[in-house]
């Protein structure tokens, strides 16, 4: 068994097509499909469903798929590992997030940088959490980002990095005016933009209301956080933000942040890795990031305070 092999099968569960694969493998389509063949008689099976084109994979095949995957990054590891014994770690690190928690991918990315002055950093953003599952499943992302809940059945190295919580954005229709707090039943009334319900941060959201026995009808959903900063700014419409996002954009001037209560709902943020051991060398490296980063005393700390200080937020709970 040749590890060319595997990867050609690889590409083509990526591909999901023979021509394809072969020019992602920069082999002719010939020389892939005779690869796979080899391959499907060294193991006895058949891997591949093969009519006029690609008809997906065998049962027998989607496993020797997954296979193919982990010895393919624990080839990729063990090269990374001995590189940076040799001179330093380099190489890529691909790591992914789910849009609500971007502001904390870009608190690590800056001091892994800075320590591994030879790796380079792709950042995969606004990926929904099954999408993330997926991916760290097939070894496509080194690390990501997202929900503790989204993750939990699955058999994942799990960093917690903070929690998040979330405000009511509004216009400020007077210099002080407008509660301290307000609770989830009287942000329902107000006129909401919001994520899309397909996203976790919304259903996050939605779980809450249904707790407090009301339902919301957004007029306008979109799948940017800061597309609901525009929205908000555009005067009509309220939102609900998580507070970690005030970390990049302050509370614009003209607009108040509201603390959300009744309940205080919070939800687990954390890097997230596959599950292999030993972790990657560059995996290993993001989470020695992790203890340095103070991602928590960070996300606190407001950079744009708006004017007359009525907005203000205490240590998370």
């Amino acid at each position: 068994m040749l590890l060319r092999q595997l990867e050609y099968l690889v590409a083509l569960a990526r591909a999901r097509h023979f021509a394809k694969a072969a020019r992602a493998c920069y082999v002719s389509q010939p020389a892939l499909s005779e690869g796979i063949r080899k391959l499907e008689e060294e193991l006895g099976v058949p891997l591949v469903q093969r009519g006029r084109r690609f008809d997906g994979f065998t049962p027998e095949g989607e496993r020797v798929v997954l296979w193919a995957q982990r010895i393919l990054a624990d080839r990729d590891a063990m090269r990374g590992e001995i590189q940076a014994l040799r001179a330093g770690l380099s190489g890529r690190l691909r790591i992914g997030t789910v849009p609500t928690a971007s502001t904390a991918v870009a608190l690590l990315t800056q001091p892994f940088c800075a320590a591994n002055p030879l790796a380079t950093v792709q950042v995969f953003a606004d990926l929904q959490a099954e999408e993330i599952v997926n991916r760290l499943r097939t070894y496509e992302l080194d690390a990501a980002v997202t929900y503790h809940s989204s993750i939990a059945a699955h058999d994942f190295k799990f960093v917690p990095l903070y929690r998040e919580r979330y405000v009511l954005l509004t216009q400020r229709s007077a210099p002080d005016s407008g509660p301290a707090e307000i609770s989830w039943e009287e942000a329902a009334q107000y006129p909401l933009c919001l994520l899309h319900p397909m996203m976790q941060g919304r259903q996050v959201l939605d779980a809450v209301f249904e707790t407090v026995g009301v339902s919301v009808t957004p007029r306008v959903e979109t799948d940017s956080i800061a597309s609901l900063f525009a929205q908000v700014r555009a005067g009509q419409w309220a939102s609900i933000v998580p507070h970690a996002w005030l970390h990049v954009f302050g509370v614009p001037t003209g607009m108040r942040a509201v603390p959300l209560v009744r309940p205080v709902r919070t939800e687990h943020i954390g890097l997230v890795l596959p599950a292999r051991e030993p972790v990657s060398v560059i995996g290993q490296a993001l989470i020695d990031v992790v203890g340095r980063a103070g991602i928590v005393d960070t996300l606190e700390r407001l950079p744009h305070q708006p004017p007359h200080g009525d907005t203000s937020f205490g240590a998370q709970p």
